[in-house]
């Protein structure tokens, strides 16, 4: 894979990633607590933790799979 994305491209994606995850722990603390009951919790706290650890891969390495699929982004 060859890099794609700018620094300020790489930047945003790396702290999008770091958002999601830290959103996910909280999801996963609320379920803990019980303030958050049922099984959605899990399944949210799931989804955003995959979905930040590879937007915090695509800043590391440098590489948008938006934009390897053809699309355009700003940043």
């Amino acid at each position: 894979m060859e890099c794609n994305i700018d620094r300020p491209g790489r930047t945003v994606r790396m702290w999008m990633g770091i958002a999601m995850i830290l959103i996910a722990v909280v999801c996963v603390v609320l379920k803990w607590t019980r303030v958050w009951p049922g099984v959605w919790p899990w399944v949210v706290g799931g989804l955003l933790c995959g979905v930040g650890l590879f937007s915090v891969v695509e800043g590391l390495i440098g590489w948008c799979a938006i934009r390897a699929m053809g699309f355009k982004t700003r940043i």
